[in-house]
């Protein structure tokens, strides 16, 4: 029987620490590059109706890109992804305040988050490898000594990713995973077809920020309860995608029970390529790349203009800690954080 092979590479150095970069080659050829420093999805090749592959996910050929310049290509993400108002919040009758990285708001983890630092790295043969990270109390203006591990295993059609987390105080914790697709491997997404698997999410206010409504999608542009192409709606006059200059909410996923549930499902006609997205999360942020702006020279030269990728993060709501009826997202010592997203690739 054939296993998937695992290759260990020097990627380059952060502050003089080494970085690594693993490849996970399946035999029916399907393969995944990830680095430990932000345990960032360099590359996922996956085929087309015809077989032929091409790298779906946004990026860079060197370490050096994602130091440089990058808005969270293929990272991961914590401790909190998305934003948090105003970079604070209350827990136990105690305010944190946070950094403040996003105008007047808290985002993905703050100035130095999950996604800026070299992770301990550990190949578990024939299935992938796992990343490990202690993020100390303080850090980023959080409580709390957090312990996480992610494992990312390739198989011979998805890319599996689990979080595990642990705490010795309370704290918020909400683990995500950035990776921008575009399914035809250029250009731009406005012609994949998208499917959400929900019917409310979380109207935003300035700042990107929910104002903590739980709103139907119906009669909106963010009804995608049937397949949709991202472009046919993206520049309607609609107060909603105004501010966001597109699409970047939270939908809240029509869950029926506590395992992995399909989110989304995404379709690009001219390869065939299917991406389906599965996660034990309540929400997910479906976001369409508004802030590309033809500045950013990405792998092989190109450049990414505007909504050259989408992203589908798989999450607790964006500012939970804010809107108490929203799920929570405290995590206690005698509690462990879990969660399992899976992003799989067909073709038709």
């Amino acid at each position: 029987m054939r296993i998937m092979k695992i290759e260990q590479r020097p990627f380059g150095t952060v502050d003089g620490v080494p970085v690594d970069l693993y490849i996970l080659t399946h035999p029916n050829g399907m393969r995944a590059e990830i680095t430990n420093y932000g345990g960032i999805v360099v590359s996922l090749w996956v085929p087309d109706k015809t077989g032929q592959l091409a790298d779906v996910v946004l990026g860079y050929d060197r370490l050096e890109g994602y130091l440089r310049k990058t808005p969270y290509f293929g990272a991961l993400i914590g401790r909190y992804g998305n934003r948090i108002a105003q970079g604070r919040f209350t827990l136990n009758g105690l305010t944190y305040t946070l950094a403040r990285n996003n105008g007047e708001n808290h985002l993905h983890g703050g100035l130095r988050g999950f996604d800026k630092v070299v992770w301990q790295a550990r190949v578990v043969p024939g299935v992938g490898f796992e990343l490990s990270y202690l993020s100390k109390d303080g850090e980023e203006g959080y409580p709390g000594n957090l312990s996480v591990t992610v494992r990312y295993t390739l198989a011979e059609d998805a890319l599996r990713i689990d979080y595990t987390a642990s705490t010795d105080q309370d704290t918020v914790v909400n683990l995500t995973q950035h990776s921008y697709f575009n399914l035809a491997g250029e250009g731009d997404i406005l012609d994949h077809e998208l499917t959400l698997y929900a019917d409310r999410f979380t109207p935003i206010g300035r700042g990107l920020i929910p104002t903590g409504e739980i709103a139907s999608v119906a009669g909106t542009p963010l009804d995608f309860t049937r397949p949709t192409l991202i472009g046919a709606r993206i520049e309607q006059d609609h107060p909603q995608l105004t501010l966001a200059g597109g699409y970047d909410h939270n939908w809240v996923l029509n869950r029926s029970g506590e395992g992995l549930e399909r989110a989304a499902t995404v379709y690009e006609r001219k390869t065939g390529r299917v991406m389906e997205v599965f996660t034990t999360q309540p929400g997910v942020q479906f976001y369409s790349g508004n802030f590309l702006d033809g500045s950013i020279l990405g792998k092989g030269g190109q450049v990414y203009q505007r909504r050259a990728g989408f992203c589908l993060e798989t999450q607790h709501f964006p500012d939970s800690p804010n809107h108490p009826n929203f799920p929570s997202t405290v995590l206690r010592p005698d509690q462990t954080y879990r969660q399992t997203t899976v992003y799989r690739f067909s073709a038709r």
